[in-house]
């Protein structure tokens, strides 16, 4: 069975409180990739694991890596919003949503999970996904909300207006054969003038921003372990892997 892909952001619905636990407490792999990873290489990987991972033959994983810089295409993409499709290669994507950037100061997360274990519930899903982002940043005292009919996580920025509000996490998801992959983008230090070149999730009246531009200095690493805490909580044990001892 093939469950078509999700595009979060419409009927939007507040973060629920119930969470996306396993019943046998079995511990997600948790793997961490060094440098960038060519976003074709992470695709074939992801495709792949997800489909070990339907067949009983791979652990659950959550991997996180950066990109070098780059568009995607998400299935709902529309031409006329990738600006300059000159400026930096651009990918079909396969999962929901629009144009984003992936780039270096960028964190990803592929969230490959096992739906026959957790329910077989694609909208609970999303919403611990979003929840995931949003107490990974009250750990960085940052508030990130939701936008009913827009994708990801928003950060208001009352210094430039009352009605202003800047993304600074997109996320989209496909769910085949009840296991997930794709996830989540999170903005820690990227260049954000990259953006000029598409305009993000579709949504050209508002911008983007990141934990730099809103003044928290925080490394990748100790945005990790937020990460790790926050994902825990919500769908919980990890098992950090390396490519030896059970990763990609």
């Amino acid at each position: 069975m093939v469950i078509e892909t999700l595009t979060p952001g419409k009927n939007k619905v507040p973060a629920t409180s119930e969470k996306l636990l396993r019943a046998d407490s079995r511990p997600v792999h948790w793997q961490i990739s060094e440098g960038l990873v060519p976003y074709p290489q992470a695709l074939d990987t992801m495709r792949a694991r997800a489909r070990a991972i339907a067949d009983g033959e791979a652990e659950e994983l959550v991997w996180l890596l950066e990109h070098p810089p780059l568009y995607t295409a998400g299935t709902s993409a529309k031409a006329v919003d990738l600006l300059t499709p000159e400026k930096f290669p651009v990918y079909d994507a396969g999962r929901g949503g629009q144009y984003t950037y992936h780039g270096p100061g960028q964190r990803i997360a592929y969230v490959m999970l096992d739906l026959r274990q957790r329910g077989r519930d694609i909208r609970c899903l999303v919403q611990n996904l979003e929840a995931w982002v949003i107490d990974t940043l009250a750990a960085h005292n940052i508030k990130g909300e939701l936008r009913d009919g827009r994708i990801g996580v928003w950060v208001q920025r009352p210094e430039r207006g009352a009605m202003s509000e800047d993304k600074i996490a997109a996320l989209g998801v496909r769910v085949s054969r009840w296991v997930s992959f794709h996830g989540i983008s999170l903005n820690i230090a990227p260049d954000l003038g990259h953006y000029d070149g598409i305009v993000p999730c579709g949504i050209r009246d508002q911008g983007v921003t990141s934990f730099e531009d809103l003044g928290q200095l925080t490394s990748m690493a100790e945005v990790d372990i937020s990460l790790k805490a926050a994902f825990e909580q919500r769908f919980g044990p990890v098992l950090p892997v390396r490519d030896d001892d059970g990763g990609l």
